[in-house]
């Protein structure tokens, strides 16, 4: 059915008229389509679609991921990219049963690891050089390159064990021949942080950039930190992945005092995670606001940002022509309190609340999941 929303605040985007009208065909569009349904959003944010650039939706694939449900339209994301779920072997079933099966954009990073992660952890997708097949990754990727926005490694020591550094070499080296971005864990050594960054470039994406972990973190040291402020303003981008073990507090606020500021926000959504700490994307912004982070950064860290990686427009989304894809939200006063993945706690005194999804003609309501 034919869209009419008003009464919303525009945020996110170059231009925004005062009403936005879609039509049957899901186009924004210029004029009121007959029969259109009026919706009035109550004066409530309107911004691009979020967009979490690091969940886990393989669900049944691996014994982690959640359904693109739970992490996509509900909690008021459009669009989202598997953070390496699948590697080569399993690509296939990812695509057909998640990725153009669900109404939310799905692209996805592609593990390096050919099992990815089927028995996560349990059977660690980069045991030895058994676990890489280059030449299929590269079949895979080629014959995928529509729903294939990078190259996933997840580069810490309960993965790789004494193969250290090696494999996210390897992940940057196919990344390259595909022109694609690294995607590159970081927790636990080995490898150190520092030899990580020493093999990254412009566009390459560091998740779980604020995980806090001794000997793991950006912060360990007074010139590791100010290797990553360089990386970040050379264009390497740094990403939250909150995850179960992946973000602490003070790493963020001090990171973010001291002038490094996050690329995305994505919550690395899984099964091991979605009842707490993280809960969802809208959490997860509320977090980072909380520890400093301007509103406006927070919303271009859901929008304008990660969806560039997927390929997807924002700032001209409220253009005549555009597929419609927004999320309408409120920001509004709290005082809960949240953990991070270390187990700390602080008040959280704003909470960013989703209200609705509109994808194409199609407008779902939405909330943030409850912790």
């Amino acid at each position: 059915m034919a869209l009419k929303l008003t009464n919303f605040r525009p945020v996110g985007f170059d231009a925004a008229p005062d009403t936005i009208c879609v039509g049957d065909d899901g186009l924004v569009t210029t004029s009121v389509p007959a029969g259109a349904d009026v919706i009035d959003c109550k004066g409530a944010y309107l911004s691009p679609g979020w967009c979490d650039l690091h969940v886990h939706v393989w669900h049944g694939g691996t014994d982690i991921s959640v359904r693109a449900s739970e992490a996509g339209r509900a909690t008021g994301v459009t669009a989202m990219a598997d953070a390496g779920s699948a590697g080569e072997a399993a690509f296939h079933g990812l695509r057909e049963y998640v990725i153009d099966a669900e109404q939310e954009t799905i692209r996805a990073f592609l593990n390096i690891g050919s099992i990815g992660l089927v028995a996560c952890n349990r059977v660690p997708e980069l045991i030895d050089m058994r676990s890489i097949d280059v030449d299929r990754t590269l079949e895979v990727a080629e014959a995928n390159r529509d729903v294939i926005c990078g190259i996933k490694v997840r580069a810490s020591g309960v993965i790789v064990g004494a193969w250290g550094v090696t494999p996210a070499k390897i992940a940057k080296r196919v990344a390259e021949i595909l022109h694609l971005p690294l995607m590159v864990h970081v927790g636990e050594p080995p490898p150190l942080i520092d030899e990580i960054f020493d093999i990254l470039k412009p566009g390459d994406i560091v998740t779980h950039c604020f995980n806090g972990k001794r000997a793991g973190s950006i912060d360990d040291t007074a010139a590791l930190f100010q290797q990553a402020k360089r990386l970040a303003e050379e264009g390497v981008r740094m990403d939250i992945g909150h995850g179960q073990a992946s973000f602490s507090f003070d790493t963020a606020r001090n990171a973010i005092a001291n002038g490094l500021r996050p690329w995305s926000i994505s919550t690395d959504l899984h099964l091991r995670n979605i009842h707490g700490p993280v809960h969802d994307l809208a959490t997860t912004m509320s977090k980072l606001l909380a520890v400093g982070l301007p509103f406006d950064e927070v919303v271009a860290s859901v929008t304008d940002r990660p969806r560039s990686v997927l390929g997807l427009g924002a700032r001209d989304g409220a253009s005549p022509g555009r597929k419609a894809d927004f999320t309408v939200f409120d920001l509004q006063d709290a005082g809960i309190e949240a953990v991070d993945s270390l187990g700390s706690r602080m008040t959280l005194s704003q909470l960013f609340e989703p209200r609705m999804t509109v994808i194409g003609a199609s407008a779902m309501a939405a909330e943030r999941r409850k912790g």
